[in-house]
């Protein structure tokens, strides 16, 4: 059985609680506010914390803060009495494992505790896989993610770090920057990984593989269970169905290790209404953020010789092919909105098409070539600043507004 922390500032609810989990077998442990909490999860070893948000001087999500930083495998439910969800949002932003609003009924606390005490399981067995074993998880890692540019380097140390990990992580970066790669990284081997492509996929088959009946998740999610479940190009999950995954998630995150993955700024769409605010904060736990190639551009070279290595040219050894000085910089100079999916892609058909071992520029593809001079962003504001800022300065009005924009969509014309 379990050993349970409850806290809240009523003693009733410490009554009501204690009447209720007593017959379960679960050990019990009550405090009145955040700081005893604290001191009390500190003294001994509880398994999961169940708090309430509203409490003082310590309230229920500067515990879950301080809880989270002094053991990242801390489990916490919140009770909340507020009809809205904000502060059970806020929460969750901040690493909350579920909420529950007042009143609720003893089968959903009973369900919400039983779904934390798994979850805590798998943070505890991941905790002693790395403990024993640091490296094993991030053997092929520079073999995947290849480049010695201090960018790459932290996006292997982070993906290190947390491979393998229970809690959800969303991935986020342009296009072609390499989601899925991310997603095998962090995904543990030897158990499933299920691959969603919401882009792709038509409502019917989201609907039967994905969201299922009553919030218990379809077939896919199923599949996934003691695996990793992984939504890609999650902004292109419809509202009404972003809705029903929240309940998916609520009901299965025990179950698997939930990654997503997008292009847009989530957030940001949010806090304008476009995209689930509780989702977000359910699946964005924790964060990957992927470089672009652009900001990467000391790595070309050995992109480059990584697509050699896995490309035929009918002539000769494609590794033995080489870029002019020229050739390199036009590469380096040019914005990759594709990032490594564009990239590869124009490497490997030059090396594979070429007939000299010297590709030159005049070789480079003519939309390359043509934007070979494009200015990096501060290099162009720096040379525009005077004359943008005249402009401003004279406007006045809608010609202010219209101003502001030219500079805007001269700035979004950049790689």
């Amino acid at each position: 059985m379990a050993s349970l922390l409850i806290v809240d500032d009523l003693i009733p609810i410490h009554e009501m609680l204690g009447a209720v989990l007593h017959p379960t077998g679960h050990q019990t442990a009550f405090a009145t506010d955040g700081e005893k909490a604290l001191a009390t999860y500190k003294a001994g070893q509880f398994d999961l914390v169940l708090a309430d948000i509203d409490m003082k001087p310590m309230d229920g999500i500067t515990l879950l803060k301080k809880l989270k930083a002094y053991d990242q495998t801390a489990v916490l439910i919140i009770m909340t009495a507020y009809a809205s969800t904000e502060s059970a949002i806020q929460a969750l932003q901040y690493g909350a494992f579920d909420y529950l609003q007042k009143p609720f009924k003893v089968d959903e606390l009973l369900q919400a505790l039983q779904r934390g005490l798994i979850y805590r399981q798998g943070l505890l067995a991941r905790a002693a896989v790395v403990e024993a074993a640091p490296g094993v998880l991030g053997a092929d890692f520079e073999s995947r993610l290849v480049g010695a540019s201090q960018k790459n380097k932290r996006l292997i140390a982070q993906l290190k770090k947390l491979a393998g990990a229970r809690t959800p992580i969303l991935i986020t970066g342009e296009k072609g920057c390499g989601h899925e790669i991310a997603a095998e990284l962090l995904h543990t081997a030897t158990s499933p990984l299920i691959s969603i492509d919401c882009q792709l996929s038509s409502m019917a088959s989201l609907r039967s593989g994905l969201l299922g009946e009553n919030g218990l998740g379809g077939t896919w999610v199923q599949q996934a269970k003691g695996g990793t479940l992984f939504l890609l190009h999650l902004q292109a999950l419809p509202l009404e169905a972003q809705a029903e995954l929240v309940s998916v998630i609520r009901n299965n995150a025990h179950n698997f290790h939930l990654l997503c993955a997008t292009e847009v700024d989530l957030e940001k769409l949010a806090e304008e209404g476009l995209f689930n605010e509780e989702l977000f904060y359910r699946i964005a736990a924790l964060l990957v953020q992927l470089p672009a190639l652009r900001e990467r551009v000391e790595d070309i070279p050995a992109l480059i010789q990584d697509v050699a290595s896995q490309t035929t040219n009918p002539q000769f050894d494609a590794r033995q092919v080489e870029f002019s000085a020229e050739a390199l910089q036009i590469l380096a100079n040019y914005g990759w909105p594709g990032n490594l999916t564009e990239f590869r892609q124009v490497i490997a058909s030059l090396l594979t098409t070429t007939e000299t071992r010297v590709i030159s520029a005049a070789q480079l593809p003519l939309r390359i070539q043509e934007l070979k001079h494009w200015p990096t962003l501060a290099a162009y504001l720096a040379d525009h600043e005077k004359q943008y800022i005249a402009r401003l300065l004279n406007a006045s009005g809608g010609d202010k507004v219209r101003a502001a924009a030219a500079l805007a969509i001269d700035v979004s014309r950049l790689p």
